[in-house]
């Protein structure tokens, strides 16, 4: 088993994750910090509320497209893992890159909730699951116009999805669909905060 190049793998997927694409458009094309705007997020909902569509949809591909290249990068190279072991590999690099996503090196690691990212690398891991996921998302935000409630309705029904309706048989995925239910829902505290006071702003 060659472990460097498995630590080189975790690293590269940790500087994909953090490319920070919000923070970089906002500085190069509108000349201020999102962070310091809206919400604070360094996302795409945040970019979109803040600097319109024109920034957010480029925010949104990047963040979505970084998540899924940080876990697929794997397939380019051959491991002589046995079972579960590459699955185990490719949750370990989607993990790098979601906490890349969260503290992004190149800014001071502040960065995102993560949501896009996930995305991308759940399309990497689990591709029929997240579209199921994503289509339920959109659905859930044309009816509540909220994305934190889409967000956090979506990434329950997560390992609703991978277990019951696609009959999901490895272990490692459905670990992960459960910790993603888990997650999602911590990352949006302050959102969970906003919508108990009727405070949290509509899309």
């Amino acid at each position: 088993m060659n472990y460097f190049l498995l630590i080189i793998l975790i690293i590269l997927a940790f500087l994909i994750g953090s490319i920070p694409s919000s923070v970089w458009i906002g500085r190069i094309f509108f000349k201020v910090d999102i962070r310091k705007m809206g919400s604070g997020n360094a996302g795409a909902t945040n970019t979109i509320r803040v600097l319109g569509w024109k920034a957010g949809i480029p925010v949104l591909i990047i963040d979505i497209f970084k998540g899924w290249i940080a876990v697929y990068i794997a397939n380019f190279f051959f491991f002589d893992f046995v079972g579960n072991q590459f699955i185990y590999f490719k949750i370990i690099l989607a993990t790098s890159a979601v906490l890349g996503h969260i503290f992004p090196i190149y800014v001071g690691f502040h960065g995102g909730k993560g949501v896009a990212t996930l995305l991308g690398v759940g399309i990497a891991l689990f591709p029929l699951a997240s579209l199921i996921i994503a289509g339920l998302f959109l659905v859930i935000l044309f009816i509540s116009r909220i994305v934190s409630v889409s967000s956090i309705i979506a990434s329950i029904a997560f390992p609703i999805v991978v277990i019951f309706i696609l009959n999901t048989e490895e272990v490692p995925l459905i670990i992960l669909s459960i910790v993603v239910a888990v997650f999602v829902p911590i990352t949006h505290k302050k959102n969970i905060k906003r919508l108990l006071k009727g405070e949290e702003k509509k899309f």
